[in-house]
């Protein structure tokens, strides 16, 4: 299981980070939340992908 972010569709919420920051993070611009750990297992890896309002993260 690959942790992805689709840059296209991502708003820069920032949901994921909230949800989930051992696992997301925004870049150096603030403008895309990117994947610090894409093996990660985490639960809340999964709770972000489903709060994503943009529906940028699959899995």
């Amino acid at each position: 299981m690959a942790i992805v972010i689709d840059a296209d569709a991502c708003m820069a919420c920032e949901s994921c980070v909230e949800l989930c920051p051992e696992v997301f993070a925004m870049n150096d611009d603030g403008d895309l939340a990117v994947v610090l750990d894409p093996s990660s297992t985490a639960e809340c890896a999964e709770e972000a992908m489903e709060a994503c309002p943009a529906e940028a993260i699959s899995m």
